[in-house]
Order: C-alpha cells, then structure tokens, then sequence
C-alpha cells in the first residue's frame, strides 16, 4: 500500500456550505454503516488515512453527493461528512464541490462513471484485500499503471465500460489501486448489496 493512498489528487475547487439535503445523506449513510461493519469502508491504522467512499447522483444534470475526503475512519457519519459534487471537469482533472467538506479523493472517477449511463444512479467504493485478490483478471478489471483519483483512471473506466461485460457485471477491480474495487447500480442499495453479497459467499 502506497502512502499517498487517500488524497486528493484532482485540483479541487471546494466552496464550504451546509450539508447536503438531509434525506439523501441518510440514505448513504444507511448502507455506509453495513459497509463500514464489513471492513469494506474503513481506516488503515498503519498508514493514517482512510480508504472507500461511495455517492448517489442527485437530481440536477451532472451533480451528486458523496462521502467527504479521509471520512473512512468514522464509525457513524451525518450530512456533515459529505459532499454535493457540483460539476466535473475530467479533462481538466478539476471537481467544484460545496458542504462541510472536500468530496472524496475518488470523486472524478465517480463523475466519469455516471456519465457512462443514466441508469447508474449510486457509486460504492470499497477496499477489500481478500476480493481484489481473488477477483483480479477475473472480471473487468483496470490497468495496473492507472492511479485512484486521476482522469486517467476515469477514463479507464469508460474504456472497461466499452470493452469488457462491466456494464452487466457491474463490479470492477482497480489494478494500479491496491485492494480497490468499484460498483456501480441502478439503485444505492444494488450497488452495496452487490458487493456484500460477494464478502458473505464462502471463500
């Protein structure tokens, strides 16, 4: 695990604001406390940063709310923890976010894969040692060379998007970002409950 896991590497241009609308953090933050208890959001001790994150896309064209920067370590987390993404700028490798706090060190890859599809409605990023592993080069999975948070890696995910059965599966491995998948849902809850199902099945 690369020290510089878990920060911001886009340019982020963040104004601070109230928290995003109350109904939709509780919903994030409902599958945020299942994910959290199955390790698949969390914090590494060793290393001091968090890791995972996970959105919904709000109704304006191009917004959502997402998970705060290096919020991982928290064990329960209200509106003051998220993020409303205003706008994206992947080839400019820039977010515009409002809130409370920064909008997470992954939220260009989020930005990037809703403008894959109008049905993806929620993004879950978690880390888990024993899935990547065990799910790397079996299903979608990025370039080792490709780092987290950049617009190359967004850029990634559209090539996977075209490439490969991403788009069906729904689940792909982060290669270049050790431990790190990402899901993708119609709904919050089939994006969460894709991965969890995959924690409980046995090894």
């Amino acid at each position: 695990m690369t020290v510089d896991e878990g920060y911001i590497k886009y340019s982020s241009d963040w104004t601070p604001g109230p928290p995003p609308d109350a109904a939709t953090t509780e919903l994030l933050n409902r599958w945020r406390r299942r994910l959290y208890a199955a390790r698949l959001i969390g914090f590494y001790d060793d290393l001091k940063i968090g890791y995972g994150n996970i959105s919904i896309r709000c109704h304006d064209p191009g917004q959502f709310v997402i998970s705060g920067s290096q919020t991982g370590f928290h064990a329960e987390t209200d509106g003051r923890h998220y993020a409303l993404v205003t706008e994206c700028d992947i080839g400019a490798n820039r977010v515009s976010s409002t809130g409370p706090v920064q909008a997470s060190s992954e939220a260009l890859t989020h930005a990037a894969l809703y403008e894959l599809s109008d049905d993806i409605n929620a993004v879950v990023h978690v880390h888990s040692t024993s899935l990547w592993t065990k799910l790397k080069h079996r299903i979608p999975t990025t370039s080792k060379s490709v780092a987290y948070g950049t617009s190359e890696m967004a850029h990634e995910f559209q090539r996977l998007y075209r490439e490969t059965e991403f788009p069906d599966f729904r689940i792909a491995v982060m290669a270049g970002h050790e431990d790190g998948l990402i899901c993708i849902g119609e709904t919050l809850e089939e994006s969460a409950q894709r991965v969890l199902r995959l924690v409980e099945q046995p090894r």
